[in-house]
């Protein structure tokens, strides 16, 4: 995870809770309601909901549609009765919607998120574990963010330098 940083890297169980974060996600958890930071996180509420990143994504129908066939296919294979209810929430469809729709991209995931007066653009990819040696590795995944741009990258680098400054500043 801090092999990854700057950029953000989210580990999350199989219901989408998050169990680890690097520094990385640190901008985007201070821009979301407090409430949705308690655990346990759910990474689908906290990008999906209104009060969570939903408002700064530019490309949130193309984000929420991913996610939607996404979470159906995972219900069909192992339906789990949380992820259900966090799927009837923030990703079914309403009236006239299609169930599935087809998107750009459902491999890699491109996102526009507008914060700070910028406009950063992020790819992501999710990781899974095939043949788990643990029971636990087949319960997790890890969700990488990539800059998708020059100026995405040059966000994450100052950020980072930042709080590096602070935390050196910090312990003296």
């Amino acid at each position: 995870m801090r092999a990854h940083e700057p950029y953000p890297a989210i580990v999350f169980d199989r219901q989408w809770n998050i169990v680890l974060a690097n520094r990385g996600v640190e901008p985007f958890f201070a821009l979301v309601e407090p409430d949705l930071l308690r655990p346990p996180v759910n990474l689908l509420r906290l990008g999906l909901h209104p009060r969570g990143f939903a408002r700064l994504i530019v490309n949130l129908g193309d984000v929420r549609a991913v996610f939607r066939n996404r979470i159906a296919r995972q219900l069909a294979v192992a339906p789990d009765p949380a992820l259900a209810a966090i799927y009837e929430e923030l990703l079914a469809p309403g009236p006239g919607e299609p169930a599935e729709e087809r998107v750009g991209a459902d491999v890699v995931l491109p996102m526009i998120i507008r914060m700070d007066g910028r406009e950063l653009r992020l790819f992501s990819t999710i990781t899974t574990f095939g043949t788990p040696m643990d029971i636990t590795l087949d319960e997790v995944a890890i969700e990488s963010y990539y800059p998708a741009d020059a100026r995405t990258a040059a966000f994450f680098e100052e950020a980072d330098s930042g709080s590096r400054g602070q935390r050196r500043g910090g312990s003296m």
